[in-house]
């Protein structure tokens, strides 16, 4: 018995030993696979640089819950940055362990985490039973202290910014809280009275939102600001004595969307900084007290939804008497403006050919440039293997690769320059960054960025790449039909062999202004794990590339972007003699929905499409969307003033022309493209016996949130493609 017994351990051990490795050798993802990747964002430095809190978005059963970390970090990255472009893996650099913690005790589900500016506090949202509120904290692990309840409405608001904002001091929150708008007002029948009716998924309550003001060791709230406004996205005087905010004080706010800068000091006075034709965003109050930075755009006509024009930044004095544009020549899609500590130089980040970088931009001399990360170049393959694998490294690197940035904020340390015989000792401000940095492979994470040294400091996902075989997608560029150069990208399916034939799926993107690029896509890694190979591209109209390849779009939805499409898909198969051109495939949701409608009625080159949240027509869009300016915007007029125009860019004019089996999806409390758009064209098809379904989602609007429709919508979006394309 004994002897039989202890023969059997080395069996036992053996088999052990082989689970363990097939357990950890990677495997091709599938579609509930898209669930456990963790969405890390809102990273925010304290003012001394010790400490950075930041959010984290997971699933948890059928619920997302959204948690706060914080991560002690030091003042400085040790060791030093790299000098070389060896690769990672051959370096010999002591390793940084950062150990975060979760900030809040268990079951808390919160957001918007904000240092005071004493650094002692950790202000955030949270609802707790049943109480939405401002509750502050420390990272000390002290017990969470309510501050003040919010009440928020679902009107929607285009960059709605900063929902509350510290004193100077640290004694006082200003915050944004709804009141009532009409009380006791019967809602049966509802009577509608305005343009924007219309939430993302519901009709509009009846609040608007207001600036408020509260101690926090002794808080008794108190409002500032009142009337028929949305007032929000605060920014709190470095003075102490007002408080920055955005409003839209037009006659008809519904008909004309013009955010303006306003101010409101501590007794309600409220004066007017900016009253130009354009729209400004995200302001910010210079250290100094004398500038406030905002970004902005300078047309008249704009609209709440995805707008062709590059917003800027700029920055005007504290009267509004001054204004100057920063970032004209950089030609670039900016937002998020943070003053430099000396107020003489403003950070921001941009969109350009496919990343999203942080940079910097010094006032007196209009320089700009790029703190870290790549700048456009399309690296070789060498390159390309050389630097795989920076982003797994916790080892302070220097990051020059493609990268996406999609939250940061700043701390400066002073230093002194070496005095010399020509130039005195002058003051160097040395940025320590907190970011939120992904690329196609590695799903966001926290970095601490410090002059050429970085480091990443959190592994929310490191399970998730250790168990998944994900595919490095493949830049190339054309020349599109006019001689426009295009950006794209090629993933080969799973298992690629020379030898093999391969189906293809084209994937568009939304907007018609959005942008392709660097992060992580988990459904495109699911399409090349299920054999596809996939393409995507930034056709014109895609921001990144400056404003006038942005106006690619406007007046003709399904023209230059169509045809800038058609040349990828032809400089693919020129390319890549492994793809079958008589297997292709297409979808995209939202703009790229209209684009896969518009592209199965364009040509009968694809054999399958699923077409997402589309717009099929665009005059009945006009009047059912949330976005009813978006059609004046693009078009430059209404349907009763340029029917022809917009009847001509429909897909539904030309159903007849259509003949590839068609997959719609579509949220049922979509009002951002209402869900009559999908039944238009589905209707279409299926009356004309082309193949097609049409999949509802109850309780979903624009994008999806409950995790099992997340799963099921990619599950039939690959069956349907498995169906004609295998």
């Amino acid at each position: 018995m004994t002897r039989g017994r202890t023969q059997s351990l080395p069996v036992i051990s053996l088999l052990v030993l082989l689970l363990s490795i097939a357990h950890a050798q990677p495997r091709r993802l599938i579609p509930a696979d898209i669930l456990r990747v963790a969405t890390v964002s809102d990273a925010q430095i304290s003012p001394t640089g010790e400490w950075i809190v930041y959010s984290t978005s997971s699933v948890e059963g059928e619920q997302t819950t959204s948690t706060l970390w914080l991560v002690r970090v030091g003042e400085r990255l040790s060791g030093g940055p790299p000098t070389s472009r060896q690769p990672e893996q051959r370096r010999n650099w002591e390793t940084l362990r950062y150990l975060g913690r979760p900030l809040l005790p268990p079951g808390w589900n919160a957001s918007n985490p904000r240092w005071s500016p004493d650094g002692k506090n950790i202000a955030f949202l949270a609802t707790r039973e049943g109480q939405r509120g401002i509750w502050i904290t420390g990272p000390s692990r002290a017990v969470p202290r309510f501050i003040t309840a919010i009440r928020e409405t679902n009107f929607f608001i285009t960059y709605a910014g900063e929902p509350f904002a510290w004193s100077p001091d640290s004694r006082m929150i200003a915050y944004v809280s709804a009141s009532e708008e009409e009380i006791d007002k019967d809602d049966d029948p509802r009577v509608i009275d305005r343009i924007q009716y219309k939430s993302r998924t519901s009709l509009s309550d009846r609040l608007r939102t207001h600036v408020w003001i509260t101690d926090v060791d002794a808080p008794q709230p108190r409002q500032l600001t009142s009337g028929l406004f949305y007032d929000h996205a605060l920014s709190f005087s470095p003075r102490g004595d007002e408080i920055a905010f955005l409003s839209n004080h037009e006659a008809d706010p519904d008909a004309n969307n013009n955010s303006d800068i306003f101010s409101v000091n501590l007794q309600s006075q409220i004066r007017q900084i900016t009253a130009t034709v354009g729209c400004e965003y995200e302001p910010a109050w210079s250290p100094d007290g004398k500038w406030i930075a905002y970004t902005a755009t300078k047309r008249d006509v704009t609209t709440i939804d995805s707008v062709a024009e590059d917003m800027h930044v700029w920055m005007t004095s504290a009267s509004g008497y001054t204004r100057r544009e920063l970032t004209a020549s950089q030609d670039r899609r900016a937002r998020n403006p943070r003053w430099r500590s000396d107020s003489r130089a403003i950070y921001f980040s941009a969109n350009d050919h496919g990343q999203t970088l942080v940079f910097e931009s010094e006032l007196q001399t209009e320089k700009i440039r790029q703190l870290f990360g790549a700048i456009d170049e399309v690296k070789s393959r060498q390159n390309a293997s050389e630097f795989k694998g920076a982003l797994d490294s916790t080892a302070p690197t220097a990051l020059d690769q493609h990268i996406q940035v999609t939250s940061f904020s700043v701390s400066e340390t002073l230093d002194t320059s070496e005095a010399l015989p020509t130039r005195p000792r002058v003051l160097l401000h040395d940025p320590i960054i907190a970011a939120v940095i992904s690329d196609a492979t590695h799903p966001t994470e926290l970095w601490l960025v410090r002059g050429n040294g970085m480091a990443r400091v959190s592994n929310h996902n490191d399970n998730f790449r250790r168990g998944a075989s994900l595919i490095e997608p493949e830049e190339f560029r054309f020349k599109s039909f006019d001689g426009s150069e295009i950006q794209a990208w090629i993933m080969k399916p799973a298992g690629w062999r020379e030898d093999r034939k391969y189906p293809l799926i084209l994937s568009i993107h939304g907007g018609p202004h959005g942008m392709y690029g660097y992060a992580l896509n988990s459904s495109f890694q699911v399409f090349a794990a299920r054999g596809y190979a996939v393409l995507y591209l930034n056709p014109r109209g895609s921001s990144g590339y400056g404003q006038r390849f942005a106006d690619g779009t406007i007046n003709e939805w399904g023209g230059g972007d169509y045809r800038d499409l058609m040349a990828g898909v032809d400089e693919a198969l020129r390319r890549y003699s492994w793809i079958d051109q008589y297997r292709l495939g297409v979808t995209g949701g939202s703009y790229g929905g209209f684009m896969t409608n518009w592209i199965i009625t364009q040509t009968p080159r694809f054999k399958a499409a699923v077409s997402v949240a589309s717009v099929s027509n665009l005059v009945s869009f006009y009047s059912t969307s949330l976005y009813q300016d978006l059609m004046h915007a693009e078009f430059g007029g209404f349907p009763w003033d340029n029917y022809d125009a917009l009847w001509q860019w429909s897909p539904l004019r030309y159903a007849r022309q259509a003949q590839t089996p068609t997959m719609f999806i579509h949220g049922e409390q979509d009002n951002d493209v209402h869900i009559t758009q999908a039944e238009e064209m589905y209707m279409a098809l299926r009356r004309r016996g082309v193949d097609s379904v049409f999949v509802r989602y109850p309780r979903e609007g624009h994008g999806f949130h409950e995790p099992k429709h997340r799963v099921d919508a990619l599950e039939r979006t690959l069956d349907w493609f498995d169906k004609y394309l295998k």
